[in-house]
């Protein structure tokens, strides 16, 4: 059986031997100053985390797709930030997919022992038809988890984009996967405990993954969230306070434009270029959805 207790991951933190002994409020300064370890280590791996969304935007950008591989905390984190895609950016589900080791019953209950299937994360990716033309991001705090690693060799037999996630330098996964994100958060406060330090680490990481992905493909406007579609009443309050900002409308201008034009993008555009529906759309399809670029080439 596998060493584990030589892992980082899994060592004794000697800064918190006496964590049952402290005060509540002792307590809490020693978990949240621990917390300061992860992100230092997330800043060590910026420029790895720059070169994966680079690759992950090559993927999305010619009609590939993204897919999160975890198990347990892990697996959680990646589903939540593909879950979130589609409200904040009106991603299609299919662009941006979490997949979780136990499948979704693992996301409200622990299912252990399906981390261990390697093969598994294999047909899990098959099952969704992942080809050369996808990314698959890795994500496995120990970095070496079976199921991971199977999705992940399985990735780089076809010429996909693989990414590994974990908080191991040079782990298995880190060894697997064609680039590696690795930031070192150490041991846990609570021994063994990855949901901490190395569970805020991965979210901060998939958080800049997802959005710098996000923002590279034009789903962005400076800071704005200009891909939102309004299909409710928070959303559309969004919508509209977008376009005034952006094209200095009152509100209620911009709330008539938006009902006409049927997304941010395209009001703005109606509105900075002075043109139609029709060409606005136009316009922005010659761009790539990109709003930036369909506002410059016209000027």
């Amino acid at each position: 059986m596998e060493d584990l207790s030589q892992l980082p991951t899994e060592a004794r933190n000697p800064a918190t031997e006496d964590l049952d002994r402290l005060t509540t409020l002792d307590l809490v300064h020693t978990l949240h100053a621990a917390d300061h370890d992860a992100v230092a280590a997330v800043e060590a791996e910026l420029s790895q985390i720059a070169l994966a969304i680079d690759g992950i935007v090559s993927r999305l950008d010619l009609g590939g797709r993204l897919f999160y591989l975890g198990a347990g905390t892990s697996g959680r984190l990646g589903v939540l930030d593909a879950s979130e895609c589609p409200p904040t950016y009106n991603t299609s589900p299919e662009m941006v997919q979490g997949l979780i080791a136990g499948g979704d019953k693992a996301l409200r209950w622990s299912i252990e022992r399906a981390e261990d299937d390697e093969a598994q994360g294999r047909r899990d990716l098959a099952e969704h038809n992942f080809s050369a033309k996808d990314a698959v991001i890795g994500i496995a705090a120990s970095g070496r988890t079976p199921y991971v690693l199977g999705g992940v060799k399985y990735a780089r037999e076809l010429g996909a984009l693989s990414i590994g996630l974990s908080c191991v330098p040079g782990s298995p996964l880190a060894r697997t996967a064609e680039l590696a994100i690795s930031p070192a958060t150490g041991p846990e406060p609570v021994t063994g405990s990855t949901r901490m330090k190395a569970g805020t680490a991965t979210k901060m990481v998939l958080n800049m993954l997802s959005t710098g992905a996000m923002v590279r493909l034009g789903y962005v406007y400076g800071n704005l969230m200009v891909n939102v579609q309004p299909t409710n009443e928070k959303l559309r309050d969004r919508a509209t306070r977008i376009v005034t900002t952006v094209t200095g409308l009152e509100y209620n201008e911009a709330f008539s434009l938006l009902k006409e034009a049927g997304s941010v993008k395209t009001a703005i555009i109606m509105a900075e270029l002075g043109v139609d529906r029709k060409e606005a759309e136009q316009r922005l399809a010659r761009a790539h959805g990109r709003l930036r670029s369909a506002l410059e080439q016209s000027k």
